[in-house]
């Protein structure tokens, strides 16, 4: 049996909330990691609170809460058993025409909140109606919104689409998925976004600040396939968190009501082999 490369995963969030607040939270492994887990990985909250979870429409586990008065701390902290192989790249995978393809595919065909295909459709097929269709075409999406877009969180912005990505030029993980979702989308390729834990294993350094990471997967050939328009090269370890039609799906927290965020920290570390 093939040795497994372990990674330590987590995050710790403190809140601030004048008064009692509402939360969901998707930052849970996602279930189909979850054989994967050496343990647990159950959130754990300062003070306590009462929780209860849910699976949302696209599966992905979901915990609510209502955060108290003050200060809270959520974390969770946890490691995963992985293949430490890189992405799979297939070449030779095809676009299925769009009467071929699956029911459960065709809503990944459509514009979403932050993914406009109705007004990116025309600039798509002109930058892109040329290219190899199927693997090819996804390669050459993820080649020009890598070139196309600046990475820096000094220029991130929660309510930037993938039209105004296109158009600012500038954005953070976030915004080379959506503007990559799109494009694919435009050219009749289904594509889902991704949300997870992406360290730096196998990268040489200098290492930049941890974060939650985004990417995308396409449908072709009867699979989805993770492409990464970002990094554009493929990674080792990424441990899924969640899946949707964009960013507002998986949002790794939602609030409802007056709060603070006072400090976010993530890791993705390798710990040994099994």
């Amino acid at each position: 049996m093939k040795p497994q490369m372990k990674i330590r995963v987590g995050f710790e969030m403190v809140y601030d909330c004048p008064q009692p607040t509402p939360i969901i939270f998707t930052l849970n492994v996602h279930f189909t990691r979850v054989s994967d887990l050496v343990g647990r990985d159950d959130l754990s909250f300062d003070p306590p609170v009462p929780i209860s979870a849910y699976r949302d429409s696209f599966g992905n586990w979901c915990t609510r809460i209502v955060a108290p008065t003050g200060r809270l701390r959520v974390s969770a902290d946890a490691v995963v058993r992985d293949s430490g192989v890189p992405d799979v790249v297939v070449p030779q995978a095809q676009q299925l025409p769009v009467p071929d393809l699956p029911d459960e595919t065709l809503l990944f065909l459509l514009g979403s909140r932050y993914c406009e295909t109705d007004k990116l459709s025309e600039i798509a097929w002109n930058l892109f109606g040329q290219a190899p269709t199927g693997w090819g075409r996804v390669q050459a999406i993820c080649d020009y919104v890598n070139g196309h877009i600046t990475f820096g969180y000094e220029n991130a912005r929660m309510t930037r689409s993938a039209l105004e990505a296109y158009y600012d030029r500038t954005g953070v993980c976030r915004d080379f998925t959506h503007l990559a979702i799109a494009f694919c989308r435009c050219m009749n390729i289904p594509a889902r976004y991704c949300t997870g834990y992406l360290g730096d294993i196998g990268m040489p350094p200098p290492y930049g600040t941890m974060d939650f990471a985004a990417w995308f997967e396409v449908f072709l050939g009867g699979h989805w396939y993770t492409f990464d328009a970002r990094n554009n090269t493929p990674r080792i370890g990424r441990v899924l968190i969640a899946r949707g039609r964009d960013a507002s799906d998986v949002a790794l927290s939602s609030t409802f009501g007056p709060n603070t965020l006072e400090s976010f920290k993530v890791w993705t570390d390798e710990v040994g082999v099994s």
